[in-house]
């Protein structure tokens, strides 16, 4: 919203059944499917998985089978491995060496299993070293508004991915609410790794996006916040974030 302020944007925070990122591919693609067809009803033509759990294990199976011709599904992945590698998404040539050879992955234990983040890297650069680290509890922390024990986890799982990567020189924050915890992540690496966050990476590439597609921008006029879960916390927990009133409609 702070880089597209005029385009309404409709979001649906799916609480009832999160977090996704500790279950099963089978599980997160019904999840996934339910809740973008309840964002187009809204009238959305076009949705972002603003998750990588839903990115890294429904996205392709969506695409491939379930998504109607005159709509859109974009995950989160993309604009990450764009900056990562220098090249664009459309720049099919073999892949290449890039800048980068030593990555740490840290996402939710789902999306680390599924290893689509080194799938789809692979397609773009070579020789490039991913450790993953499964963050488990982080999430549930997070939504909880738990911050101390958020923190706590954030340089108890950057110790467990250190122990096996000594000195990675970028990471990556490959969930959605990491970037909440963006400074604890820095702080714990240290100064000299870059650690990329889809927080800004995702609206760029978004609003580059719908440069390139003006007619996806949907039929919305004003902005919504639906949620399956309880709608006083779930704006609560928001507003917390956001520093700013967030209120979330029951869905």
């Amino acid at each position: 919203m702070k880089r597209l302020p005029d385009v309404p944007f409709v979001y649906f925070a799916d609480s009832a059944h999160a977090p996704y990122g500790v279950r099963d591919a089978n599980d997160i693609y019904d999840l996934t499917t339910q809740a973008v067809s309840r964002l187009w009803d809204e009238g959305c033509d076009l949705v972002v998985l603003a998750c990588n759990t839903a990115s890294a294990a429904a996205l392709r199976r969506m695409q491939e089978s379930w998504v109607p011709r005159d709509k859109r599904v974009l995950g989160v992945f993309v604009p990450l491995i764009e900056a990562l590698t220098a090249r664009q998404w459309g720049d099919n040539s073999p892949p290449r060496e890039v800048g980068i050879q030593h990555v740490a992955l840290f996402a939710t234990p789902a999306t680390v299993r599924s290893r689509a983040f080194q799938r789809e890297l692979a397609f773009r650069a070579i020789g490039v070293d991913v450790e993953a680290q499964a963050c488990g509890g982080l999430v549930d922390a997070i939504e909880e508004g738990d911050m101390i024990l958020a923190e706590a986890l954030v340089r108890s799982h950057v110790d467990a991915l250190k122990r096996k990567m000594p000195t990675p020189e970028a990471a990556i924050l490959g969930c959605t609410h990491y970037p909440l915890m963006q400074d604890i992540f820095q702080d714990a690496l240290g100064p000299d790794v870059h650690v990329y966050s889809q927080a800004t990476l995702v609206p760029d590439s978004l609003a580059d996006y719908l440069d390139r597609h003006p007619d996806m921008l949907g039929r919305g006029t004003t902005s919504r916040f639906l949620t399956t879960g309880d709608p006083a916390r779930v704006s609560r927990h928001a507003t917390q974030f956001m520093k700013r009133q967030i209120t979330f409609e029951k869905v």
